[in-house]
């Protein structure tokens, strides 16, 4: 009897002992759950309308206190958007922040807004056209509306823009939260996303615009260090040592042929069919014939009809700017290089699969580089676009 009451003494023990862990664990998890809650509280929320959300997004999450960003719809009359209907439904493309005021202020978001956006545009943004695609600031609450509208007028006021300041300030009636697919879609789809980026021209404006303002060491200027040491790591990877560079007009007019300077400093444009690289087969790539720097290749190169040579794509889009051409009374889209500043020519969205577009250039503002000529030429790492996979 002595054995059993020992045994049963100690199982009481042993249930007092897992009740008490159970319940400690499930008191210290409540506690530490309403601490998130707590915290959470503490932010506060900020909505921007920038053009197309994949960008947007990808800029504000680069900023020091802002918490999450959420991409989306908002602005319209229909309910419950989609990607597919959001436009006919007056909607506009927008991203949600959520963002700690102890470390970051709306004002200072604000200013954020203001140096990733075109304000002037009325019609859309960049190479997105259509009001769903225009800027706006949507507030909650009357001191958002107050910050937004001394904002807008001291960009006015600043000169910074010869153009009107056409971005909307608006009261915000419902956030709606866009498909999944487009969520961290810069993550995601970092390949797609960093194309589609370099060829909106949103970067090209913002640099001409703002110059390196916008990655300044300003304290009202909440940009990640981080986020500037990568910007500066793509930059050299796309120019290492500083290789490629335009020489001065003295040279070029020595260096170049009558042709070859109208082309890519006078953005001329040369015959169809009666240019060197139109009908060109070989395997190769293609250098701006100002700076040398590598621009596409003839894996992407394909029979247009036109007479130009032709590109579905760059081969490397960091070398690409390309910029809103309004001559010859019709809207196109030139493509220049971006380290020798040469006009290149045009790109159009009629091209064939992948990508869906024509990159359409002269011979006279290329260099054509056989495969076999790679390495000597300085050219070694793309040696590897022609060597047959195992």
């Amino acid at each position: 009897m002595k054995t059993i009451g020992i045994l049963l003494m100690l199982l009481v023990l042993g249930v007092f002992a897992v009740g008490f862990k159970y319940f400690h664990a499930h008191a210290q998890e409540k506690k530490e759950r309403g601490a998130v809650v707590s915290e959470r509280q503490k932010l506060q929320t900020a909505i921007f309308a920038g053009g197309c959300f994949w960008c947007v997004e990808s800029d504000f999450e680069k900023v020091n206190g802002v918490v999450e960003v959420i991409s989306g719809y908002a602005g319209g009359q229909g309910e419950n958007p989609t990607y597919e209907d959001y436009a006919g439904k007056g909607h506009v493309e927008v991203v949600q922040l959520l963002y700690d005021p102890a470390i970051v202020t709306y004002k200072q978001l604000l200013d954020v807004f203001w140096r990733h956006v075109d304000p002037t545009d009325p019609g859309g943004q960049f190479v997105d056209r259509g009001p769903q695609y225009r800027t706006a600031i949507f507030y909650h609450n009357e001191e958002q509306k107050r910050l937004a509208v001394e904002s807008k007028k001291a960009l006015e006021q600043s000169g910074r823009f010869k153009k009107p300041i056409v971005t909307e300030i608006l009261p915000l009636k419902k956030f709606y939260r866009a498909e999944d697919y487009h969520q961290d879609y810069y993550k995601t789809h970092t390949t797609k996303y960093k194309y589609y980026r370099w060829n909106s021209g949103r970067d090209q404006f913002l640099k001409k615009a703002w110059g390196d303002e916008k990655r300044s060491e300003n304290p009202g200027n909440p940009f990640l260090k981080e986020a500037r040491a990568e910007e500066k790591k793509t930059e050299n990877s796309a120019n290492p040592a500083g290789k490629y560079a335009k020489p001065s007009d003295e040279v070029l007019r020595k260096k170049l042929t009558p042709l070859q300077y109208k082309v890519t400093q006078q953005e001329g444009t040369e015959s169809a069919y009666k240019n060197e690289y139109w009908d060109n087969k070989r395997e190769g790539i293609y250098v701006d014939i100002v700076s040398g720097e590598p621009l596409f290749s003839s894996l992407d190169k394909y029979e247009s009809g036109t007479g130009w040579p032709s590109y579905t794509k760059p081969l490397a889009p960091e070398n690409i700017v390309t910029r809103e051409d309004r001559r010859l009374f019709t809207v196109r889209t030139e493509v220049r290089s971006k380290h020798g500043d040469s006009h290149l020519g045009h790109v159009f969205p009629d091209g064939p699969p992948p990508t869906g577009q024509r990159y359409c250039m002269n011979s006279a503002a290329l260099r054509f580089i056989p495969k076999e000529d790679l390495e000597k030429e300085g050219y070694g790492e793309y040696l590897r676009l022609f060597t047959p996979k195992k």
